[in-house]
């Protein structure tokens, strides 16, 4: 059974930083890659940052360049994304998804649609406020 289990959410001040962590069970990470994707109220689902399953390479939406970092511990079946000088605008529930068979490497700008993904965890809830 895929499951994927985001945690590290939380309250920061803006320029702070938080880590995120997506634990996943059911498939490889050598098979499958995984994407964080966000959703602020009132606003569409978008891609944050995904990961590639054979290159580990990383991706990155242009808002989060240079800002976040993804990345894996495939001993450990977890994936990370690393969120430097956070901004109000990154206020957002997180998710973390599993990428379809249809997602693969190089990803391209495919990684950044939801529907290249087929499961996905809860969320975890990420606030950035002074």
């Amino acid at each position: 059974q895929v499951q994927l289990v985001e945690s590290g959410g939380g309250l920061v001040q803006p320029g702070g930083s938080l880590r995120l962590s997506c634990a996943v069970s059911g498939f490889s990470l050598d098979d499958y890659g995984v994407g964080w994707f966000r959703q602020a109220p009132g606003k569409e689902r978008e891609g944050v940052a995904a990961i590639g399953y054979s290159t580990g390479a990383p991706y990155y939406a242009d808002p989060v360049k240079g800002r976040f970092t993804i990345s894996r511990d495939r001993a450990k079946n977890v994936v990370y994304l690393q969120m430097n000088s956070l901004k109000p605008e990154d206020t957002a529930i997180y998710y973390c998804l599993k990428g379809s068979s249809y997602l693969r490497e190089p990803y391209g700008g495919s990684w950044s649609r939801p529907h290249r993904y087929d499961a996905g965890g809860q969320g975890t809830h990420v606030t950035v406020s002074a």
